[in-house]
């Protein structure tokens, strides 16, 4: 329970408009203070001191990610509790907040759009580029040793890419789908896997965030290197667990916290890591258990300029004994 002292803080802080604003647009997910700015029209010493006073009173979280910091409502708790029953009395047809949501959608298309003209301009060099960070093959070699031999009935890989996580998985599924949001990349995935040879597998455009597939209809599900291109990690992760079936594994492949800023502006990268804390909660909250995760870090004379990934483990609870030889495909909706 919160005492008085505390309630009245929490209160203090929400009652001003452009705090009220700021917190009803953390409803919709976590916003840095660059995106505040551009949102709310205002400066970036206002928009920082909004922030730190709702911190101070509890109602925000901010999360480091190297240089930057996002702010996220705090979710938990009494605290939370209390967010919830004042933002929930809030009229969602307010004029301004709506044009407040509709300036948050543009912010995150643009740097969504930053991300696949990235992509789009190397498709045809993606593996290459992901192989300076990281020697793959250790990597590959740790992917399928967490997700075992199968078969599964489903795998279906999200932010696919050129298709790889396919292609080297192709003998533990009966059925494989990719999908990735840019038509440049699924043309590469698909014309790779034309030529490997693979039956079972295809790639479709598709939203990471609205994943055309029932509720449960994967056994396994992978994002790899994906993460970090994404305004919203918790919610991609939040739908992969809604497509996972009860006793079905996530394998999430990413880089472990760094302070290589130049991938932002470079490599159109939105986050620069992701600590263990941050990835557990992000589970938990999707309702998934994490079963563990390792970091493959560079030898130490080759560390310059390399990153380290770590591949986490997660699954849905539940029958855990879902996947053996025979079992029946799922539908894959249209």
């Amino acid at each position: 329970m919160l005492d008085q002292r505390t309630i009245l803080a929490m209160l203090r802080a929400a009652a001003e408009p452009t705090r009220l604003r700021v917190l009803a647009l953390l409803t919709r997910g976590e916003l840095s203070v660059k995106d505040l700015t551009r949102i709310l029209n205002q400066s970036q010493p206002r928009i920082s001191r909004h922030l730190k006073l709702l911190a101070e009173a509890g109602l925000v979280d901010r999360v480091r990610d190297g240089s930057w910091a996002y702010f996220q409502l705090v979710a938990s708790g009494d605290r939370g509790q209390l967010l919830d029953a004042l933002l929930g009395a809030i009229d969602p047809r307010d004029p301004l907040l709506e044009r407040d949501r509709s300036r948050a959608d543009l912010v995150k298309r643009e740097r969504e759009a930053a991300a696949q003209a990235y992509f789009q301009a190397n498709a045809a060099e993606w593996d290459r580029i992901r192989s300076l960070h990281v020697t793959e093959s250790e990597v590959e070699d740790e992917i399928c040793r967490v997700l075992g031999n199968g078969p599964f009935g489903l795998l279906v890989d999200l932010g696919t890419g050129t298709g790889r996580m396919l292609e080297l998985l192709s003998r533990r599924y009966e059925r494989a789908v990719g999908f990735d949001i840019n038509h440049t990349m699924l043309d590469y995935a698909r014309s790779k896997i034309e030529q490997a040879g693979i039956h079972g597998a295809s790639v479709r455009h598709g939203d990471l965030y609205e994943v055309a597939l029932s509720d449960g209809a994967a056994d396994a599900v992978i994002m790899h290197q994906v993460l970090h291109f994404l305004t919203e990690p918790g919610q991609a992760i939040r739908e992969a667990a809604r497509i996972l079936s009860p006793g079905g594994r996530l394998i999430i492949v990413d880089f472990a916290p760094h302070t290589m800023e130049f991938l932002r502006e470079r490599y159109a990268h939105e986050r620069l890591g992701f600590p263990e804390p941050q990835m557990a909660q992000w589970l938990a909250e999707a309702g998934l258990r994490l079963d563990g995760s390792r970091s493959l870090a560079p030898v130490a004379q080759a560390g310059e300029g390399k990153l380290t990934v770590t591949v986490w483990t997660a699954a849905r609870p539940g029958h855990a004994d879902l996947v053996h030889a025979g079992t029946q495909s799922r539908r894959v909706e249209a």
